[in-house]
C-alpha cells in the first residue's frame, strides 16, 4: 500500500513488534513512524488521539491514521489497573480537560512542571503508559528525575512504551530500544543509536563541530 501510514518505510517493512515488559523506547528520525505506531497502539487501548486517560475524549485535530485498524495486539490476560497516554504536543489541552487538574493550578506550572506532576502524582503504578516525546518539556536534570520516577513505577508492575529522541531517557537499563528506519523496526543497543553516538561526538568535539557548521 502506498497511502499513509503504509508509505512510511518502517511501518511498511515490519510485520511484528515485540515490547519489553518494563520499558520500550521507540527511536528514529523525525517522520520515521514512531508517533504513528504509538498513536495506533493508543487507539487499540481506547485512548483519544490527544491522550490523557481513557476517560478523556479530545480529538481536535481529527487526523488519526488508520494503522490501528490493521494491528492485532497480543497481551497478558492480566489487565493493568490504570493507563495514560501522554503526547507533548497536546498535553496542555488534555491537562485542561483532565479532572485531576484545576485550571488555576495548571496555569501556575510550567509545561515541564505539569508533566512531572502527572508522572509523580497522577500515575500510581500497575499500569500501562504511553509517552510521546516527554523530554520536550524537560531539562536534562528533570529528564533524570523522570527516569527515576519511571523506574519506581516499573517496580510497581508498570509497562512503558516511549517515543523519544532523548539519549538520557533511553539509557534506562531495563528497556528494549526499537529503531525505526527504512529497513523496518528492529532492536538496537543503546550505544548503537544515532542519538548516543552523535551526542557523545558533539560533547567531545563541540568546538570543532560548531566551527565547521558555522564557517562561511
Amino acid at each position: 500500500m502506498d497511502c499513509y501510514p503504509f508509505s512510511i518505510a518502517s511501518i511498511r517493512n515490519s510485520s511484528q513488534v515485540k515490547f519489553h515488559p518494563d520499558v520500550t523506547f521507540l527511536v528514529g528520525e523525525n517522520g520515521s513512524g514512531k508517533s504513528t505506531l504509538l498513536e495506533a497502539i493508543a487507539a487499540l487501548l481506547g485512548f483519544s488521539p490527544e491522550g490523557g486517560t481513557v476517560n478523556v475524549n479530545l480529538d481536535s485535530a481529527d487526523d488519526r491514521s488508520i494503522l490501528h485498524e490493521h494491528l492485532k495486539a497480543s497481551r497478558s490476560v492480566i489487565r493493568p489497573r490504570e493507563s495514560y497516554f501522554l503526547r507533548a504536543e497536546s498535553f496542555f489541552n488534555v491537562a485542561t480537560a483532565d479532572n485531576y487538574f484545576n485550571l488555576g493550578k495548571l496555569h501556575q506550572q510550567s509545561h515541564g512542571e505539569a508533566f512531572l506532576d502527572v508522572l509523580t502524582n497522577r500515575l500510581n503504578g500497575d499500569g500501562i503508559y504511553l509517552f510521546d516525546e516527554p523530554e520536550a518539556a524537560l531539562s536534562p536534570v528533570r529528564q533524570l528525575a523522570a527516569v527515576q520516577r519511571i523506574h519506581s513505577l516499573v517496580e510497581k508492575d508498570s509497562q512503558f512504551i516511549i517515543a523519544t529522541h532523548s539519549p538520557i531517557l533511553m539509557a534506562y537499563p531495563r528497556a528494549r530500544i526499537l529503531q525505526f528506519d527504512e529497513f523496518g523496526i528492529n532492536e538496537i543497543s543503546y550505544t548503537e543509536t544515532e542519538h548516543y553516538k552523535f551526542t557523545k561526538n558533539f560533547l567531545n568535539n563541540h568546538g570543532a563541530m560548531m566551527h565547521h557548521l558555522l564557517k562561511t
